[in-house]
């Protein structure tokens, strides 16, 4: 064997990711570009970010006044953040579901999931009525271990069978997990029947759409470099301003640079590699349709493939060094892309002479208690959500319906959901928290990476893995 340098082939930075140039190729979702703002104007809601959560919240507003003006500012283009870039996993709640219950109870924990079930079903459904090509398959999603058949879904499934919907969930051993997908180092899976994949910028892309011809009025390079929170709330840009009845705040990860936000939130980078096509290479591994699956690893592999017979491979909760803003680090590191592309090939082998075409990554928010929350600030005009933990798809539909409701002053069911003005749970502040999460972060990946060969992890490095339940602790509002 040479060196890795030279067995592993590292795509260069494109700049974007391959979803998005992708899907920018298709001219009804590429469409015309939309100008900064250049003068000042109003509206009844101005959201910052477009991304999923603020243009699901523009499209609901839209929904439930068909009157009402609606401005989104964005700093780059509609899908140019997450939104554009992510594994495209369509999912909810349901693997929270045991920390869910102990927290919220099992009524209100049920009625989440729920509602985040309807979400991955309605996207779909909006993508036909809507005749947007996401390439959205509601195939279910697999769980797989790569140490034990079970490891850590005992309590999944207990709660699942006092909650009555153990019919949902399938415990695979090693033969049938391989059977399934055929990876050598699957030991066991659980497979539920409530995910799905999409193409996460062709989404985006057509959701842009479908809010232009609605008459939202979108201003992409228009970056928001001052915010009023107030009586009426007013989003200034270099060349404008927009004052509005109310803001909605869904910035993602770039909420962690606001002081309101900077606790609340911490950011984590994700990276994807993307094979060239083989189908042949998928249909010996039984691998035919839409099914997404991730590891029970902490540092957490997610892995689906496209129509056009590719895998493509992520991994996530990676921190470049000990940095404490977003730079171009998240967007492309080669460290973790060659890791992926070592990952890759280790769980399929059969990919090993497949060409990687393509590695891209970003930043997400990742909040304490991994779940999102979505509040009002004072004096009741302003709105935010963000702390997806890198589940977003599914529940940025459920964020802008619930964003959509607090900035039109609407009643409804989705606002009795527990999201709904969630006491964050705050992470320390600096340096503790950039330095801790680094260390943590690294001995968590070796521990994990030892695990997978078969190596005992050191001792130390387990000791410094355990960091982050020390890390995260509440230190009040």
């Amino acid at each position: 064997m040479g060196d890795e340098a030279t067995e592993i082939r590292v795509p260069p930075d494109a700049g974007r990711g391959w979803w998005l140039r992708e899907a920018l190729l298709v001219p009804e979702l590429a469409g015309e570009p939309c100008p900064p703002l250049a003068r000042d104007v109003s509206a009844d809601v101005v959201v910052l970010g477009g991304g999923y959560t603020g243009m699901w919240t523009a499209w609901f507003v839209k929904e439930l006044d068909p009157g009402a003006e609606v401005v989104i500012l964005e700093q780059d283009i509609c899908g140019g953040g997450p939104s554009g870039r992510n594994g495209g996993f369509v999912n909810s709640f349901w693997h929270q579901l045991p920390t869910l219950c102990r927290r919220f109870g099992d009524a209100d924990a049920f009625r989440l999931c729920r509602a985040g079930q309807a979400s991955v079903e309605t996207i779909g459904a909006w993508c036909r009525e809507h005749d947007v090509d996401a390439w959205f398959a509601h195939d279910g999603e697999l769980e797989v271990s790569t140490r034990e058949a079970g490891e850590g879904w005992e309590e999944l499934l207990a709660t699942a069978k006092r909650l009555g919907i153990l019919d949902r969930f399938r415990v695979l051993d090693a033969e049938q997990a391989r059977a399934r997908i055929g990876s050598p180092v699957f030991r066991g899976a659980l497979e539920t029947t409530f995910g799905a994949t999409v193409h996460p910028a062709r989404l985006a892309r057509g959701l842009r759409r479908e809010l232009l011809a609605r008459g939202v009025r979108i201003f992409e390079h228009t970056p928001v470099t001052r915010f009023h929170v107030g009586k009426p709330p007013v989003a200034r840009t270099p060349h404008g301003a927009v004052r509005a009845g109310s803001a909605v705040i869904a910035l993602n990860a770039w909420a962690q640079h606001w002081r309101r936000f900077r606790r609340e939130i911490t950011v984590r980078g994700t990276y994807i590699v993307l094979t060239e096509p083989a189908p042949e290479r998928l249909a010996e591994l039984g691998w035919t349709d839409g099914t997404g699956l991730w590891d029970t690893r902490a540092s957490v592999h997610y892995v689906r493939t496209t129509p056009d017979g590719r895998i493509a491979f992520g991994i996530g909760g990676v921190q470049p060094d000990f940095a404490r803003t977003i730079d171009r680090r998240y967007a492309y590191d080669e460290g973790p892309i060659r890791g992926a592309i070592r990952d890759l090939h280790r769980m399929f082998p059969t990919f090993s002479d497949v060409a990687v075409e393509a590695a891209w990554g970003g930043p997400i928010d990742v909040s304490a208690r991994h779940v999102p929350a979505f509040t009002t600030l004072e004096p009741g005009t302003v709105h935010a959500g963000h702390g997806y933990t890198g589940n977003g798809v599914g529940p940025s539909h459920l964020g802008g319906r619930i964003l959509a409701h607090r900035a039109l002053g609407r009643e409804g069911d989705v606002l009795d959901l527990p999201l709904v003005d969630l006491r964050p749970k705050r992470f320390p502040p600096e340096p503790l928290r950039s330095v801790g999460a680094f260390v943590a972060n690294r001995a968590i990946k070796r521990r994990d990476d030892a695990h997978d060969e078969g190596r005992w992890a050191n001792p130390v490095v387990v000791v410094l893995s355990r960091a982050p339940r020390w890390l995260d602790y509440d230190l009040g509002p």
